[in-house]
């Protein structure tokens, strides 16, 4: 079977995403592999796939008016005006006559003579006319929706939450792709001798100017990295790293991570336990437990301990005010992450968050009563709305007047990190250092 080229097997993945609501990182893994892409092409395809999706809203604004004749395209034919749509208005390396010549082969190798004429005829007639202006749109939270291609509901929730300027900010840093970050094992290594080993490897590295720990990639992917596989470090975002932070953990003390995989947060507590103590690791799927296993095995930390468990029956097996700190990093909407996984934007509706918000409040009435009295808990997500943040945790104390907030966190901070620390509680925007959006509330057990 002949191999797909490059434009040929974005097409194919764009479908793919948009049919079976698939994630858009998988699928285009098993598509480098099975293509055979060159090495050489694979930042196009990416570029290509990420970037089609990122703007899918802005382009369909823009093709809309050149589609009117058209009422029933396939959905391959609009995925291929979209993909060389977006060649044409956002790739500055390819000329249009490049973009729309692919486009037309594709159209004439999967349909009809019909439909590589009217893709052919769309294209050439957006070069000719130019593209319909975002002046028409009054409302600016439309206008901002279309502009940066976020769904309108979500746009109006932030606007309301976080006012419009912070919400331009994140909608436009969503559109671009973050840079790989890793955290240091300093069990292992010191920060100069890994940036030493990694830059020796090829890899363009520097120090995080955030995260004492962490390390950012500019060139290159560090999960291939022999520092990777030798357990020197750990792919994990800036944002996550300061959920041990805000934790504390002392030497020889019991921690509990509640929902752990793939285990990030749980090797940085172990790391920062000097390997002493223990880590108590619980997720609800078997697999997910075993991708915790590997990397404590691959990082070298003896003191976490596993457990495939439902968190919310934490009850049965665990007694009240065994542990003496505990993280529960919640199952969230992942509305801070939408700079990885560009596709999610599109599929989340607004009620997910109200029935997320009752998980999460389930969670923590389960964990807390395992908490020691004058232990921490914090309570985490990936998110940036209150609906699952701020509220959850308000709601929770409110009915546990046995807790109250800890506002000795901002201590526990780094430096750069504790401006943005208010009371009890750390909301990151991906703007504020270039992380996910993340979400830290730190609550203590009243003695």
């Amino acid at each position: 079977m002949k191999k797909k080229n490059v434009r040929e097997t974005a097409l194919d993945l764009l479908e793919s995403v948009e049919k079976n609501q698939s994630y858009s990182n998988l699928l285009l893994n098993n598509a480098i592999k099975k293509n055979e892409i060159n090495q050489k092409d694979i930042g196009l395809l990416t570029e290509l796939t990420y970037g089609t999706l990122q703007r899918k809203m802005s382009l369909d604004f823009f093709l809309q008016p050149f589609l009117k004749g058209n009422k029933k395209i396939e959905t391959w034919v609009k995925q291929l005006l979209r993909l060389t749509l977006y060649q044409m208005v956002y790739l500055d390396k390819i000329p249009d006559r490049a973009a729309i010549f692919e486009a037309v082969e594709i159209a004439k190798k999967r349909g009809h003579k019909g439909i590589s004429g009217m893709v052919n005829g769309v294209l050439r007639n957006i070069q000719r006319q130019g593209l319909p202006s975002l002046d028409s749109l009054n409302d600016p939270n439309e206008r901002l929706a279309i502009e940066t291609s976020h769904p309108l509901w979500l746009v109006k929730r932030w606007v309301d939450q976080l006012g419009f300027e912070q919400t331009k900010q994140m909608c436009e840093l969503n559109l671009t792709a973050p840079l790989q970050t890793a955290r240091v094992n300093l069990t292992k290594t010191t920060i100069d001798d890994c940036l030493a080993q990694l830059a020796e490897e090829g890899f363009e590295v520097e120090g995080s100017p955030a995260i004492p720990e962490a390390i950012k990639c500019l060139r290159g992917n560090l999960a291939n990295s022999n520092a990777f596989k030798e357990g020197l470090i750990t792919i994990q975002d800036e944002s996550s790293m300061l959920a041990a932070y805000a934790l504390g953990a002392s030497e020889n003390e019991k921690i509990m991570d509640a929902c752990a995989a793939p285990g990030g947060k749980s090797t940085h507590i172990a790391e920062k336990l000097q390997n002493t103590g223990q880590v108590v690791s619980l997720d609800l799927h078997e697999h997910k437990v075993k991708l915790i296993n590997d990397n404590a095995r691959r990082l070298n930390l003896t003191n976490i301990v596993t457990s495939t468990l439902d968190s919310r029956k934490v009850q049965e097996h665990f007694e009240k005010e065994s542990i003496d700190r505990i993280l529960l990093d919640a199952p969230c909407s992942g509305l801070g992450v939408m700079r990885r996984k560009p596709d999610m934007k599109y599929t989340k509706k607004e009620t997910d968050l109200l029935q997320l918000s009752t998980i999460q409040m389930n969670l923590l009435n389960a964990v807390s009563p395992l908490l020691k009295k004058g232990g921490i808990l914090v309570y985490s997500t990936c998110t940036v709305d209150r609906e699952e943040n701020q509220h959850v945790v308000a709601s929770f104390l409110k009915e546990h007047t046995d807790f109250e907030g800890d506002v000795s966190v901002k201590e526990r901070m780094p430096e750069a990190i504790q401006p943005l620390v208010n009371g009890y509680e750390l909301q990151i925007l991906p703007q504020d250092i270039g992380s996910d959006g993340f979400y830290i509330a730190c609550l203590r057990k009243k003695v």
